[in-house]
């Protein structure tokens, strides 16, 4: 295909995700389907430009303002106005993608518009100077392309260095990591079959059953997929159900299990025996669920739709441990989803705040007397995390924080041979440019009447 029509595919992909109040991956996923047309290097291309105009959209639209006032970019167009998709996607190419300004500007001949060469030399020039603000909050937000009110949280929980860092990694796309289903294969044996169908992989740096992929490949059309050895499975998400800890004998209940992944990895923990309840609100991801369970070969899950601030009655104490991987603003996935950027506000906070402690509250109820909960988001955001939790036991004497360092021990993985924790502060605390995984915070809670 030719690059202008790549470009005027990517453009329509753009603005189709900020008019549909859909996760950019589902919009993505939509319009390929609907153009069977597209070949695999032309998704390729338009699935990542997109990805990354999304990534840079703030330092983008800055450079763009700047740049009118030094030249009108089109021909009808005043100074200061909005820029369009296409001016972005060009801009994206030369800045973020590593793209000659020519062989840009030639691929864009037949675009409408004038002065496209002079822009992007003037936008190369002023991203090389990297003076956007002298305010720190508002350089950060402008340079790593964030939301200002989001770095100015972070500055305030981890300091201007680590916000620094942070941002960084994010803006890193995340690689591909697998979950070895130890029910049907070992993670050496699930390796040797990967490389024989051509895949590489090298083993995760916490995980004891993950595997990371060298390159970015359509994993779902393998056989060894296909055979249920594995499950696609970020690393730090494979490290919640250790917290959780279930004996084989044990019954549990995974509220918020959504596609579970966790579900299938707590009942390989369990070797298949006792009894998972996987609950959740979303009927259409319990149905993904159901397809996971066949293939993996598990027969212990019990999948059930709920309705939201309504517990099963009959669930009421009676779970040996409960994971709660509440609904989050999913700030540590931005690599991999990074219009979350966008949609993520102040207010979006404090009210998941708020229905996060509810479904906390309601699914405590689940537990037995000495039994464990495991509290788990993936977001940075103290009022998501540890504020939820300091909230909750104020108000439930009956339960304790334990340490999750003395689970992890058991599977020495309370740091890595950098020395790197995976606990700070009485939770487990992952963060992309310390773990290499998404962002996530857990905390073990026990009931102890």
């Amino acid at each position: 295909m030719k690059r202008t029509s790549l470009f005027g595919h990517t453009v329509e992909v753009y603005d189709l995700i900020f008019r549909q109040a859909k996760p950019a991956d589902s919009v993505i996923d939509q319009f390929f389907r609907s153009r069977k047309y597209l070949g695999s290097h032309d998704r390729r291309f338009i699935a990542e430009t997109t990805y990354g105009m999304l990534r840079f959209k703030k330092t983008l639209e800055w450079i763009h303002r700047a740049i009118q006032v030094q030249i009108p970019i089109n021909q009808n167009t005043q100074p200061l106005s909005a820029p369009s998709s296409i001016q972005l996607l060009l801009l994206y190419l030369v800045l973020f993608n590593g793209e000659e300004i020519g062989a840009v500007r030639e691929d864009a001949s037949e675009m409408p518009g004038k002065n496209i060469g002079e822009m992007l030399k003037a936008g190369v020039s002023i991203f090389a100077e990297k003076k956007f603000s002298s305010d720190t909050a508002e350089q950060l937000a402008i340079e790593f392309s964030f939301p200002e009110w989001i770095v100015q949280e972070w500055i305030k929980q981890f300091g201007i260095d680590e916000t620094v860092r942070l941002c960084s990694a994010l803006n890193t796309p995340a690689p591909l990591t697998l979950r070895v289903n130890m029910l049907k294969t070992t993670v050496e044996d699930c390796q040797l079959a990967l490389e024989k169908e051509g895949v590489k992989t090298e083993r995760t740096q916490f995980s004891p059953f993950g595997l990371r992929v060298a390159k970015r490949i359509n994993i779902f059309q393998l056989k060894s997929f296909r055979d249920g050895l594995f499950e696609v499975q970020d690393e730090g998400s494979q490290l919640l159900p250790l917290l959780v800890d279930p004996k084989p004998s044990s019954k549990v209940v995974d509220a918020c299990a959504g596609g579970g992944g966790k579900s299938l990895e707590l009942a390989a923990l369990m070797k298949n025996r006792g009894e998972i309840f996987a609950l959740d609100v979303n009927t259409f991801r319990l149905d993904g669920l159901r397809k996971r369970v066949r293939r993996s070969g598990v027969d212990t899950i019990r999948i059930r739709s709920v309705v939201a601030d309504d517990v099963p009655s009959e669930l009421i104490g009676f779970a040996d441990n409960v994971l709660i991987d509440a609904p989050c603003s999913g700030l540590g996935t931005i690599r991999r989803n990074p219009g979350l950027k966008w949609s993520v506000t102040e207010q979006t906070v404090t009210e998941l705040h708020a229905k996060q402690l509810s479904i906390l509250s309601q699914y405590a109820q689940c537990v037995k007397p000495n039994g464990r909960l495991v509290y788990a988001t993936c977001t940075f955001m103290n009022a998501e995390n540890e504020d939820v939790v300091e909230s909750f036991l104020q108000s439930h004497p009956e339960f304790t924080l334990l340490q999750p360092a003395k689970i992890l021990e058991r599977y020495n993985l309370v740091q890595n041979s950098f020395g790197t924790s995976l606990v700070t502060g009485g939770f487990m605390k992952l963060f992309p440019h310390l773990h290499g995984t998404d962002g996530f915070f857990a905390a073990v809670l026990q009931r102890t009447a």
